[in-house]
């Protein structure tokens, strides 16, 4: 996939030797003291129960050892059994978040993500996330260049920030008709125009009154509120890419203003978009 070769994989466990997975295939492992590893990520066991003693000891051997730690989805959970999220930023798959919160709470969850880098550990949401967490790795080690080049080869359509949030708008509308489908995509590729009711019904090839009706049976909310959040999604995830100016981010997504933004932000996420942006540099940059 890569000119050359920049990285040797091994696939390791405390004592080496063959490792039943959770789909029941043996994995052949080497023993972990005899690899001298840079980058060790954690894959995801089938649920969050305390891992063996010998696995936390691994970890907090390699902590000392190794440049960075990762882990994926609900791999979090063996981190922090060794400690490693004590004092740091974390995250994993959105319906593990409290569970991860309260099991240890030396580590602030940012539910919320796809992917946190706090110092030499990394942790990432669902299984999907920990492919734009590995694609931030090759970008920090190789360069933002090689980091598209592996996306591409591996049919990668966009590659997810840090930052960027687990849930989608569209994904929470839900629309079921092609109809409703449709006025939202339009007003996904238009945010910074004005999209009145009429204009998204013409979209859906309904007449206003008649979508209305339709679009909240299906979404459960008015086309404004819709609307509102897909601004506010791609306004956020533009924010948290920190390369473009606040006013011009308000601008592109239809807010015309960034004090309007400001207040959709205050209601919607209890932060302004200014506050997003600050938390937001510390992450990983894209």
């Amino acid at each position: 996939m890569l000119a050359e070769p920049h990285y040797e994989p091994h696939v390791v466990s405390p004592n080496g030797g063959g490792i039943v997975n959770s789909f029941g295939m043996i994995v052949q492992t080497e023993r972990a003291g005899d690899a001298a590893l840079d980058t060790l990520i954690v894959g995801s066991p089938p649920d969050t129960r305390k891992p063996p003693d010998d696995v936390v000891r691994f970890l907090q051997d390699s902590f000392r050892r190794a440049r960075r730690i990762a882990a994926v989805c609900v791999g979090a959970f063996i981190l922090g059994e060794a400690g490693l999220l004590d004092g740091r930023r974390s995250t994993t798959h959105w319906m593990f978040g409290d569970e991860l919160k309260r099991r240890f709470p030396k580590t602030r969850v940012d539910i919320d993500r796809i992917f946190v880098q706090d110092g030499p550990i990394w942790t990432s949401a669902g299984m999907t996330a920990g492919i734009d967490l590995a694609l931030s790795l090759i970008e920090r080690d190789l360069g933002s260049d090689k980091a598209r080049e592996a996306a591409r080869n591996m049919v990668i359509h966009h590659r997810r920030a840090g930052g960027q949030s687990q849930h989608s708008a569209l994904l929470t509308l839900d629309a079921k008709s092609d109809r409703v489908q449709d006025a939202l995509q339009y007003a996904r590729r238009n945010l910074s125009k004005p999209l009145s009711v009429e204009k998204l019904a013409q979209a859906a090839c309904l007449s206003p009154r008649q979508f209305s009706r339709v679009f909240r049976l299906e979404t459960g909310m008015s086309p404004a509120k819709a609307v509102e959040n897909l601004r506010l999604e791609s306004a956020r995830f533009m924010l948290e890419q920190g390369r473009l100016p606040v006013e011009t981010i308000a601008r592109i997504n239809g807010f015309r203003e960034r004090e309007r933004m400001r207040r959709s932000f205050l209601r919607t996420y209890g932060q302004t978009a200014q506050s997003i942006r600050n938390a937001s540099r510390p992450l990983v940059s894209i």
